[in-house]
């Protein structure tokens, strides 16, 4: 009797592998959609900002987070932030005044969020920043 000798295989069985992707297939193709993209709005280059009736007040913080209320030509240092708030609801008692923060490139960003946290929080619909343009 002479005995048969099997041969071993020499072949990869990629089916378990393609049950694998597939399951992950299905996972990731649920869980897309849930997903949400960070969002940001930018203003087109090309548009204008509409033409203001009233001139805004501007709040300038210097490097060493000094505030200074400009009204025209009007200057003013409250102490704090909660003074600087009485003088901006005082100065636009009769019509709500757009505010622009002008800040001096050296202030740290916490400053300009503070002030522009109170005047938000405090009822001052319009808060913005003034830039330079480069040149």
């Amino acid at each position: 009797m002479a005995r048969r000798l099997r041969r071993a295989k020499a072949e990869i069985n990629v089916v378990p592998y393609i049950d694998v992707m597939l399951v992950l297939l299905v996972i990731f193709m649920v869980a897309a959609p849930m997903m949400q993209p960070g969002v940001v709005n930018l203003p087109a280059v090309d548009r204008a900002d509409r033409a203001l009736d009233v001139k805004p007040l501007r709040v300038e913080i210097d490097k060493n987070e000094a505030l200074t209320l400009v009204d025209g030509g009007k200057s003013q240092k409250p102490a704090d932030s909660a003074e600087l708030l009485a003088m901006v609801k005082s100065l636009s008692l009769t019509q709500e005044r757009p505010v622009v923060i002008a800040a001096d490139k050296e202030v740290r960003y916490d400053a300009v969020i503070k002030v522009m946290n109170v005047l938000k929080k405090n009822g001052v619909q319009r808060v913005g920043l003034a830039v330079q343009p480069e040149k």
